[in-house]
């Protein structure tokens, strides 16, 4: 074979790599691609993928538990990835032959192990990116006087309406652990139950983290919904450890989990 045809035939493979038309389903997912170096690479993202900058300008094809099939198809992407609630979505993308790819990002090892495999996917390193959250997990400072935790979605002034909480087998509890501690909620039944107030003073947790975002509930009263939470007879009412962390990154499932194992363990440390 001549230097001409090796030539020609290493810039036909470059050339195919270098013209990926990806489309990702879910902000954790555009997250995760940004930080492998291919956002360059992403044709359109869904709803609520605020993170980095540059992801806000890409066209959105709906939210990530509704997608635009038609949009999704309009745009002959050459890669779909999504997560397993975007399953039936991705089903009838294979019907019109398009490459897709379903992740898992529920635990801190299902996150490694599906940035892994879409490095691989996309023919880039995962190393450094992996680095981060191991680095992360390693120095998570454990706490000095182990309690029992409960983690809860969103700030509400009315209680009686169901407060959300994260369970089992999910980043949120393997974080709890890292730190040192236990989660309050120790049944299998879910990663994501919903609880009474009824609930919460019988599981009595030694400390309450409310994950809570302005952006997301801008007319909540925060003095009024923490005055609910410090009214229940807990012990985390009693020894006055009911906080609210607000970070934009905290309940997204990509690789910015390293900060999650950071902020949360300092928060248990306070």
């Amino acid at each position: 074979m001549s230097i001409k045809t090796l030539f020609l035939l290493l810039f036909f493979t470059l050339t195919l790599g270098a013209y990926e038309r990806i489309i990702s389903l879910s902000p954790s997912i555009t997250e995760i691609v940004y930080a492998l170096q291919k956002g360059d690479d992403l044709v359109a993202t869904s709803a609520f993928s605020l993170y980095p900058k540059e992801a806000q300008n890409l066209p959105v094809i709906g939210g990530y538990s509704n997608p635009n099939l038609e949009k999704i198809i309009a745009l002959s992407p050459t890669l779909v990835i999504g997560q397993d609630f975007n399953h039936a979505t991705l089903e009838k993308l294979k019907r019109f032959k398009i490459e897709t790819l379903m992740l898992k990002l529920q635990t801190i090892n299902d996150i490694k192990s599906s940035i892994i495999e879409l490095a691989e996917r996309l023919h880039v390193s995962s190393k450094e990116v992996i680095k981060s959250i191991e680095y992360a997990i390693k120095n998570a400072p454990k706490s000095k006087k182990p309690h029992r935790v409960m983690i809860v979605y969103g700030l509400h002034e009315d209680l009686r309406s169901g407060i959300y909480i994260a369970g089992n087998d999910i980043f949120f509890d393997d974080i709890i652990t890292l730190c040192g501690n236990t989660n309050a909620y120790n049944a299998n039944q879910t990663n994501q139950p919903v609880l009474s107030y009824e609930n919460v003073i019988a599981l009595n947790p030694d400390q309450i983290i409310i994950l809570h975002s302005d952006a997301s509930n801008s007319s909540v009263d925060k003095e009024k919904a923490l005055s609910a939470w410090h009214s229940l007879p807990t012990n985390a009412s009693k020894n006055r450890r009911i906080t609210v962390v607000d970070e934009s990154y905290i309940h997204i499932p990509s690789h910015r989990v390293a900060l999650t194992i950071e902020r949360l363990c300092r928060e248990m440390n306070r």
